[in-house]
C-alpha cells in the first residue's frame, strides 16, 4: 500500500474524570523513530503508548506529546511560618514599648507578608481505580490520533500513487522502445558486418562459417532480451506490492536501485538510433520516482 510517512493530527477528549490532549506529527526517516513528551504522572503508561505506535507505524519519525488536565480541584494547605512570626512580634513589641507602633498584629498584617504565610495544593492520594481509569482514556485518545494521522497519510499516499502508476506506465513504454530500438541496431550491425566481409572476401580469402559464427556472436553481445524480461517483471513486481497491505517504501525503494541496474546494462549493450535517448529518459523517469520514494511507508 502505498502511504505517506508526512501527517500531523490533534484532538481533544474530554470525560468526568480529565481533558486530554493529543498532538502527534510524522515526517520522513528510514526508520520508526519515536519521540514521547508524557507527563511525568502518566510515565507508567510510555511502555503501553509505544507498544501502540509501534503497531500502527512501520517507518518515520514520529513526534507524540500527551497533555492531561485533571478536574478535581487540588486541597489546599496553608502553613505559618513560625519562626518569621516570631520575630515579627518581637520587633512589633519593641515598636510598642518606645512608642512609634500601637495595636495588636492583625491576620491581615499576616496575609500582606509573602514570608509569614505559605500556601500550597496538598496532593492527592492515588486512586489505583482512577489511574486506571485515566490511562484507559489516554489510550483512546492516541488510539484516535493515530487513526486520524493514518487517514491523513493515506490520502496523501493516494496522490503519490497516481505519481508513481504514470510514471510506471512511462517506463513500461520505454522499456518496449528500447527492446525495439535494440533489435533494429542488432540487425542493422549484422547487415554492417556482412558487407564489410564482402567486401574484405574479394581480397583475401576467408571462412564463410567461421565469419558467420562470428557475426552471430557480435551480435548477441548486444542482445537485451534478458534485461528487459526483468525489468518488466520488476514493473510488475511494484504493481504487486503497492498493491499489498504491508508497508512497501523499503522494498519499492529496492525495486528502483534494481531497474536502474537493468538501465545501465542495457546501456553499454544495446546499439540502434535513439538507445541513447531512450536509456536517459528511463533513467530520469527512475530518479523522479526514487525520489518520490522516500516519502514512502
Amino acid at each position: 500500500m502505498i502511504k505517506s510517512m508526512t501527517g500531523f493530527a490533534s484532538l481533544t477528549h474530554e470525560d468526568d474524570r480529565a481533558t486530554i490532549g493529543v498532538t502527534v506529527r510524522a515526517v520522513n526517516h528510514r526508520f520508526l523513530d519515536l519521540q514521547l513528551r508524557i507527563p511525568s504522572s502518566l510515565a507508567d503508561l510510555e511502555t503501553r503508548v509505544r507498544a501502540i505506535l509501534q503497531k500502527r507505524l512501520a517507518r518515520g519519525r514520529v513526534e507524540l506529546a500527551i497533555t492531561v488536565q485533571l478536574r478535581t480541584a487540588a486541597a489546599p494547605t496553608v502553613e505559618l511560618n513560625a519562626d518569621f512570626a516570631n520575630a515579627l512580634t518581637a520587633a512589633l513589641d519593641q515598636a510598642r514599648e518606645r512608642g512609634l507602633i500601637a495595636g495588636p498584629l492583625t491576620p491581615g498584617d499576616l496575609l500582606r507578608l509573602p514570608q509569614a504565610i505559605t500556601i500550597r495544593d496538598r496532593p492527592q492520594e492515588a486512586d489505583p481505580a482512577v489511574e486506571a481509569q485515566l490511562g484507559t482514556s489516554v489510550e483512546a485518545a492516541v488510539e484516535q490520533a493515530l487513526a486520524d494521522l493514518d487517514a491523513m497519510r493515506m490520502r496523501e499516499g493516494s496522490h503519490l500513487q497516481a505519481d508513481l502508476d504514470g510514471r510506471r506506465q512511462m517506463l513500461a513504454t520505454l522499456i518496449g522502445g528500447l527492446a525495439a530500438a535494440a533489435d533494429e541496431g542488432r540487425s542493422s550491425l549484422e547487415a554492417r558486418l556482412q558487407e564489410r566481409i564482402r567486401e574484405i572476401s574479394f581480397e583475401l580469402p576467408v571462412d564463410q562459417g567461421m565469419i558467420a559464427q562470428e557475426i552471430v556472436r557480435t551480435a548477441a553481445r548486444s542482445d537485451i532480451a534478458e534485461e528487459v524480461t526483468r525489468f518488466r517483471a520488476h514493473l510488475a513486481h511494484w504493481e504487486a506490492l503497492q498493491a499489498s497491505d504491508e508497508p512497501c517504501g523499503r522494498k519499492l525503494d529496492f525495486l528502483i536501485q534494481e531497474m536502474n541496474r537493468e538501465i545501465n546494462t542495457v546501456g553499454s549493450k544495446a546499439d540502434g538510433l535513439n538507445v541513447s535517448e531512450l536509456i536517459i529518459n528511463a533513467k530520469a523517469e527512475l530518479e523522479r520516482m526514487r525520489e518520490q520514494i522516500q516519502n514512502v511507508e
